[in-house]
């Protein structure tokens, strides 16, 4: 017998019982308002700021943050919630009894991206404090911060152990913490330079307004686009559609635009976004130790959900699902205590890139589940066939890979970056009309659909 006895259901891929998916909705927005608060916000913000102004950016962020955010809520939660199933195998009716390990891989390398990105701002959030408050010099720094980022991953770890349980907790020591700094990070901001904030001009204007704007909603489309991995582990805690749909959009959704005010408003007035760097500045040491005191709390809660996640995911990939919680768990956490200690800086200098890394491949991912859960399948699926992998199962299709899917994929895909370079942000009409996301994420669901109905469906394939 395997450890895997020993785990809990919310410690497995296996669909959580009714008995067992316990969060109501204030539970669950509180959870999913902790993941959201983190430092990326930050960045999110000064991307923007580099081509809009504080009443833009804040618009165009809150826009298409709740655009992406409802793209992620129609792809995942209606059949999260109503089996009890996290957004892995969410996706294996489309994808495939072995197909499905395309978003495995997708799942693994966004979390790990961005926690990656979170406890390198937490380890330079604690060196800053520690400098702040003169317990180090400056020759320390270099040793502080992997040592702070392999203390975080320990952490994470240890408030894992406990698997739900344990976020939940963490979430309610950190939501009112998070709220109010968070809040008066914002105000102490605004009311000492606001008017700097608001004679500023953004740093690399495109000279098309038009172009600036769509920039600035493409960008809150693919941040929230990023909640995909995230979001079916949380909301299967959920009993059904309705307790989890308002704490997806309001608690995981608008938060972000909310905190990417205060990277937006940095970056034009101070520039730069990182608070770790102004906040004693405008707030003495007193008060600037407080604001990094909340950078680190948020960058935690925000990085303990990520890795439950992806532990959560990585019990969908034969052989791991064999293994222990507690093995699983450094399966999550390796990765990114080798990236935060030996390349630091590698995410940091790449954010652009990632960010649109997120929107070429989830875009048409949330396409092609829409139109499968909600129109094809009319929101009806066999739990039985989401985990048989025989050649008997329903979603085996062709080799355990459904071309429809795979083919659905590269459209989105092309779509995406024939519309917007994703290394350079050189773009193509119409872009500047209908954005990069959305377009793929149409185009993605599109062919999806017809491939279905003149290949799948006819070769009764697919389970329909």
């Amino acid at each position: 017998m395997t450890d895997t006895s020993k785990d809990s259901a919310d410690e497995s891929n296996w669909p959580l019982v009714k008995s067992e998916r316990t969060w109501g909705r204030i539970e669950l927005g509180i959870v999913l308002l902790v993941a959201a608060s983190a430092t990326w916000c930050y960045i999110i913000g000064e991307y923007v700021g580099y081509y809009l102004n504080l009443k833009q950016g804040f618009a165009t962020m809150t826009a298409g943050a709740m655009i992406g955010m409802l793209l992620v809520t129609l792809a995942v939660v209606p059949a999260a919630t109503r089996y009890g199933i996290d957004s892995i195998v969410a996706a294996r009716p489309q994808f495939g009894s072995r197909g499905w390990i395309i978003t495995v891989f997708l799942q693994y390398a966004s979390i790990i991206g961005w926690n990656s990105l979170l406890l390198i701002f937490f380890g330079k959030s604690v060196v800053q404090l520690l400098l702040t408050t003169g317990l180090v010099g400056e020759g320390a720094t270099d040793v502080i911060l992997p040592v702070a980022t392999l203390v975080a991953c320990a952490v994470v770890y240890g408030v894992l152990l406990t698997g739900k349980s344990g976020i939940e907790r963490a979430s309610n020591i950190l939501f009112f913490f998070i709220v109010g700094v968070g809040l008066w990070m914002v105000y102490l901001l605004l009311t000492q330079n606001g008017a700097a904030v608001a004679e500023a001009k953004p740093a690399y204007a495109s000279g098309d307004i038009q172009w600036d704007y769509v920039t600035g909603i493409e960008i809150g489309i693919v941040s929230l686009l990023s909640w995909w991995p995230y979001i079916g582990a949380m909301v299967r805690v959920a009993p059904n559609a309705s307790t989890a749909s308002m704490p997806a959009m309001l608690g995981m959704g608008l938060p972000v635009p909310l905190l990417s005010l205060i990277g937006l408003a940095a970056i034009l007035a101070l520039e730069t976004s990182d608070p770790s760097a102004w906040m004693v500045q405008l707030g003495g040491t007193f008060y600037g130790a407080i604001a990094l005191v909340f950078v680190i709390a948020a960058n935690l809660g925000t990085a303990i959900i990520g890795v439950y996640a992806t532990a959560v995911g990585l019990k969908s990939v034969p052989g791991i699902g064999k293994l222990s919680w507690k093995v699983t768990l450094l399966l999550a956490l390796v990765p990114v205590a080798l990236i935060g200690v030996v390349v630091p800086d590698l995410f940091f200098n790449n954010f652009g890139t990632f960010l649109a890394f997120i929107g070429v491949f989830f875009a048409p991912l949330c396409g092609i589940q829409i139109v499968d859960y909600l129109i094809l399948r009319k929101q009806r699926l066999s739990v039985r066939g989401l985990y048989d992998g025989s050649s008997t199962a329903p979603y085996y299709y062709w080799g355990g890979f459904n071309p429809a899917a795979l083919l659905a994929m590269a459209a989105g895909f092309v779509t995406y970056v024939y519309l917007l370079d994703p290394l350079t942000y050189v773009s193509k009409t119409p872009y500047e009309v209908l954005t990069a996301s959305l377009p793929s994420a149409v185009i993605g669901g599109l062919v999806f659909w017809v491939l279905t109905l003149v290949l799948v469906k006819p070769a009764q394939k697919g389970g329909y």
